[in-house]
């Protein structure tokens, strides 16, 4: 599989913040580290809040949501890439200046 980047929207399974299971999700790409390390915020499709930043179907190139969703800024995994079920396609640079925009303000940076 190839390298993620930043602003790759990626499908893995993702566990869930209580740890009680996980499910297979979209999430994005907010930084591909040195080795094999990527960190992720999860994309949902029913979960709003103000943290959210809402992800319209043309909002993803190279692949598509079937309906408009939520990335949640305010959950930060680190995964290995070798969990990656596969790529999806690529957030657009919009979308990952408002997501980038969530995370500073979340991490008061």
């Amino acid at each position: 599989m190839g390298r993620f980047v930043r602003g790759s929207v990626v499908v893995v399974n993702y566990f869930f913040t209580d740890l009680s299971g996980s499910k297979r999700r979209p999430a994005v790409v907010v930084a591909d580290l040195e080795g094999d390390d990527l960190i992720i915020c999860p994309i949902v499709s029913s979960r709003s809040d103000r943290y959210s930043v809402r992800v319209a179907t043309q909002d993803i190139s190279g692949g598509q949501l079937r309906k408009d969703n939520f990335i949640r800024p305010n959950i930060v995994n680190t995964v290995d890439s070798s969990r990656i079920l596969y790529a999806m396609g690529e957030l657009s640079r919009e979308k990952m200046a408002e997501l980038s925009d969530k995370l500073k303000n979340i991490l008061g940076i």
